[in-house]
């Protein structure tokens, strides 16, 4: 009997990571979905093949058992230790076999968490138990697949909060996004993915928020930064200059004296928090000190007293 390589089977590295598996099934469950491929046998027995891989090494317990006894499949077959009916009779290997980690039909069960298993392969390799169906001989519930969609917003909209109205299986859903959602936020929409076989859970739906570029300001966390440009006699003489923020525009102080690249900060005028209702982030502003391009002679001799009494 040919051995099932189920990292072969998901096309990834035996030292792939846990998340890395879960992306390349989701990824592979997609295509192969029976709701995307009606009335596609091939489809279907692949769907089949994946999801059996997946649920074995997607699993961190189940994945060490298997990479264990997986390893050592040849040297079994080659020594004449499959016993036809019950899978590997490990009692002919005595101590050696325990030592290579084999295991007794008795801890079958408790390896890979009770009955229910898969393909042929595992039924042979580790007994009649592991059929893909349940205790009471019915075929075992299977979740829909997860989709993916992205959703594009402003800044402004990431602010207030926002929603949109999605096509989904010709269906229309309205997604609501609450005030704060990140840059790449993954938002998730319970049971609105693929309809699960055999009674099985429905999928779910997962949206990535893309936030596009602002002119205005730059976002970190909660806290917003921008940019105000003052002229040189305001930055001396102190004054009221008008910012915008998302609450609307703001009178600011420029206080007398100030530095160019000063940055002055305003309370809770920035992003509201995400998860925490009322909470704001802040606003912080750069002084620019712009110098004039022209300038009238009045000015440059009243600027060149200025400069020698300075002196």
């Amino acid at each position: 009997m040919e051995y099932k390589d189920y990292y072969k089977i998901l096309g990834i590295d035996k030292n792939a990571t846990q998340e890395e598996i879960k992306k390349k099934y989701r990824k592979l469950a997609i295509k192969y979905h029976p709701d995307k491929n009606p009335n596609n046998k091939s489809s279907e027995e692949k769907f089949k093949t994946i999801a059996e891989a997946y649920e074995v090494i997607g699993d961190k317990e189940k994945r060490k058992k298997y990479d264990k006894l997986g390893a050592n499949w040849k040297q079994y077959e080659q020594a004449g230790a499959y016993a036809g009916q019950g899978g590997f009779d490990y009692a002919q290997w005595g101590q050696g076999a325990q030592q290579a980690g084999a295991y007794s039909q008795a801890n079958y069960d408790e390896m890979f968490g009770g009955s229910g298993g898969f393909s042929d392969f595992f039924e042979q390799f580790f007994g009649r138990q592991y059929q893909r169906t349940s205790k009471t001989g019915k075929a075992r519930p299977f979740p829909g697949q997860d989709y993916e969609a992205q959703m594009d917003i402003d800044l402004t909209e990431a602010y207030n909060g926002t929603s949109r109205i999605l096509n989904l299986d010709g269906q229309k859903l309205k997604i609501n996004i609450k005030p704060g959602v990140k840059n790449g936020q993954l938002l998730r929409v319970r049971g609105k993915g693929g309809k699960g076989t055999q009674g099985g859970q429905s999928g779910h739906l997962y949206i990535k928020v893309n936030i596009r570029h602002n002119n205005y300001f730059e976002r970190k966390g909660n806290n917003l930064y921008s940019d105000v440009n003052i002229d040189i006699y305001k930055a001396i003489l102190g004054g009221k200059v008008s910012v915008y923020t998302f609450k609307g525009n703001k009178n600011i102080t420029i206080p007398k004296l100030t530095q160019n690249g000063k940055v002055l900060r305003l309370k809770g005028m920035g992003m509201p928090d995400y998860n925490k209702k009322g909470v704001f982030g802040d606003i912080y502003l750069k002084i620019k000190i712009e110098i004039p391009k022209s300038i009238s002679k009045e000015e440059l001799e009243l600027i060149k007293k200025a400069a020698d009494l300075h002196n």
